[in-house]
């Protein structure tokens, strides 16, 4: 078996993660400067200004499964251009918009343009079953940098070039990212349907009956939705009761960030090589609760507000990284695209909700009880996931079996499921694909190629380490 990801391979999956990262840089710059700018728009109101915030959430939670899904009508680069399109457009209409309307019109032709779904099915189509992880990996590394880079730059560029400037700015990176689409990213060889990629409309029902994946699906929700609330009037809070001018909010996002980043490894470590999974997730969600009651107590005290963002952004990196592990971990092996693509959902109508919850707080009772409300999702939140069962830490593993008849499959899956380290082996003939849920600590995935390849009429993997489906790479050296 090929062990590494070959040059195409990771090209592919390094363009894709730059795209995507372009894409949500331009949404998430105005992030830590927007409220200050919009307070002088016309017919702004905090409910408004949470509004503007927020409204990429719906129209990304609407869209983005129907993307996907005609990307696989219709050519997966073709409908991620429209998106890219569709995103400098609303951007486009943000800039040059004098009135607060204008820009929730603007930001919600920004989450039309949803791209994420057939981003990662353009991605499987790029990759061997056995690197799909990997390249995934690689795109969901971005996003966490690029919301990082996002804070520290949205002061920045709001002192050179206005928010305006920054909408301008992001309809050029949604070019950007056309671009890059047409020059980095290779053609796929063949472009298919993709499980572990993709949503199933006939799996949304087991998916939704899963209680272990619906606490994951309300945890990423009230995740999204404390960090947008709380973004709503983080900004008033450090230019009216800290007193930093709003062009060096920087100066408390960078340190923090840096700081929240280091700290989260060890205890990223801690939860999975140590197999603590769910005290590490439950000890973060306590600590969101504990960084908003603290911003409760001590929004008055730059040094309180320091301390208490750096808690944020601990737990918040944490849970990041945890979720999506643990959505792996719960879901059935055939049916990770489709929970995902639930679980993104559930972040970005989080986000939608977080905007107009912070905005009406906001306007109704002040700064404090927006992050009093923070605090109250975070109690219920422990109520949420305290019963959630222990995960088996196993991780989703695939093969390429090539074309094969329902016989075939039935040996495939009974030799499998006999493998040590093998939980559960699902293969479907339609996809030439066996699903597997494995302990990594334990299996031993050349011995599962043999299996595969001594079976199938079609190698797992050929001579030259090329499999159905896939470009026709060289391998790596």
């Amino acid at each position: 078996m090929n062990q590494q990801m070959t040059p195409l391979e990771r090209r592919a999956a390094s363009s894709l993660a730059g795209i995507y990262s372009l894409r949500m840089m331009g949404l998430f710059l105005i992030l830590p400067v927007f409220s200050l700018y919009a307070e002088h728009l016309g017919h702004s109101t905090p409910f408004m200004i949470g509004l503007a915030i927020g409204i990429y959430g719906l129209t990304q939670a609407i869209l983005q499964i129907p993307f996907g899904m005609l990307s696989d009508r219709f050519g997966r680069k073709r409908i991620i251009t429209i998106g890219l399109l569709i995103f400098a457009a609303g951007s486009i209409v943000a800039a040059s918009a004098h009135t607060i309307i204008g820009i929730i019109i603007g930001r919600a032709l920004q989450g039309s343009g949803a791209i994420a779904a057939a981003v990662m099915a353009l991605a499987a189509d790029l990759t061997r079953e056995e690197h799909r992880t990997k390249a995934m990996a690689m795109i969901g590394t971005t996003i966490g940098v690029t919301f990082a880079l996002s804070l520290v730059l949205g002061p920045l560029l709001n002192s050179w070039i206005g928010v305006p400037g920054i909408f301008w700015l992001t309809s050029v990176l949604a070019l950007g990212g056309i671009m890059l689409l047409r020059t980095g990213v290779p053609d796929p060889e063949h472009s298919r349907f993709h499980r572990d990629a993709e949503s199933v409309p006939g799996y949304f029902l087991s998916v939704f009956r899963n209680t272990q994946l619906l606490r994951l699906d309300a945890s990423i929700f009230m995740l999204h939705m404390m960090l947008t609330a709380s973004f709503v009037v983080l900004p008033f809070v450090l230019r009216d009761y800290a007193g930093i001018q709003a062009d060096h909010h920087w100066y408390i996002y960078l340190p923090v960030l840096l700081l929240s980043l280091i700290i989260m490894v060890p205890l990223i470590l801690v939860a999975e090589k140590r197999r603590r999974l769910k005290e590490v997730f439950i000890g973060a969600v306590a600590t969101l609760g504990l960084a908003q009651a603290g911003l409760m107590l001590f929004f008055r005290s730059t040094a309180g507000i320091f301390v208490s963002l750096l808690l944020f952004f601990i737990a918040f990196n944490v849970l990041e990284a945890l979720l999506p592990s643990l959505i792996v971990k719960f879901c059935e092996a055939d049916k990770k695209g489709t929970a995902m693509g639930v679980y993104s959902t559930s972040q970005f109508l989080g986000a939608f909700t977080g905007g107009m919850a912070g905005g009406s707080i906001y306007g109704g009772f002040g700064v404090q009880w927006v992050f009093g409300f923070c605090l109250i999702v975070a109690i219920v939140w422990i109520l949420v996931v305290k019963t959630m069962q222990k995960p088996q830490y196993l991780s989703n593993y695939m093969i390429n079996v090539g074309s094969i008849d329902v016989s075939q499959a039935g040996k495939i899956e009974k030799e499998l499921k006999q493998q040590a380290g093998v939980a559960q082996a699902i293969v479907n003939i339609e996809d030439g694909v066996a699903y597997l849920k494995v302990d990594s600590r334990v299996v031993d995935k050349d011995d599962l190629h043999k299996v595969t390849a001594g079976l199938t009429a079609t190698p797992a993997v050929d001579e030259s380490g090329q499999q159905n489906g896939v470009l026709n790479q060289a391998p790596s050296t």
